[in-house]
């Protein structure tokens, strides 16, 4: 079976070597190479239609719940509450809701930032390149409150890992200290050549209006 699977990937001459018993989707994903497997989540909807002994063996299978959206078992009909279901698909999707604040303002607890564990991570790098790509080029340092901080407020790096519910406030590189950044030139000329380009569309504008 190894050999027929490596042929069909026009592999003639290899040494295999497997320290253990593997499936024959696991050879493929190793020759391959480029597999990734996503959390999966089943729900078996209807349990108010079977019996308690079926109920009961459904709920042990591995990654499985089950539910009745028309006896709102497990799976609200309120979209804003908090149910089993969703509770399991946070779980199996890794994400993690993080609030932010700014200097000398209370977080905003409306909307938080939702970072994933198996997308992009849940670090204060994540975070910063999530919301914006200059927040994350001015990354000065974090203050983290919450179950991640080690105390109130902990002053982190970009590697430090977030927890759910945390609080972060990002505090951004002085301008001396952007002087210093040896693409500080770089970034200033660009910044010259987008204002220098609007006030030319502006420009443009306001001469099309004069004439029309």
């Amino acid at each position: 079976i190894v050999t027929q699977i490596l042929k069909e990937y026009r592999i003639m001459s290899a040494d295999v070597l497997a320290r253990e018993e593997i499936t024959v989707d696991q050879l493929v994903d190793v020759v391959v190479g480029n597999r990734q497997y996503k959390p999966c989540l089943y729900l078996y909807n209807k349990i108010d239609m079977v019996t308690i002994e079926e109920v009961d063996q459904l709920a042990r299978m591995p990654h499985s719940m089950v539910g009745s959206v028309a006896k709102a078992f497990n799976v609200s009909h309120d979209p804003k509450e908090d149910d089993l279901l969703k509770q399991n698909l946070w779980k199996y999707l890794g994400l993690t809701r993080i609030y932010t604040k700014r200097k000398g303002s209370p977080p905003d607890l409306e909307e938080p930032v939702v970072l994933s564990e198996i997308r992009k991570g849940t670090t204060v790098k994540s975070l910063c390149a999530n919301v914006s790509s200059e927040l994350l080029r001015d990354f000065n340092f974090a203050l983290v409150w919450g179950v991640s901080a080690k105390h109130t407020p902990q002053r982190c790096g970009l590697a430090h890992k977030l927890h759910d519910q945390d609080v972060v406030q990002i505090v951004a590189k002085t301008v001396k200290q952007q002087q210093q950044d040896k693409a500080y030139t770089l970034i200033s000329q660009a910044a010259n050549d987008k204002h220098a380009k609007k006030r030319l569309e502006a420009k443009k504008q306001k001469q099309k209006r004069l004439r029309g």
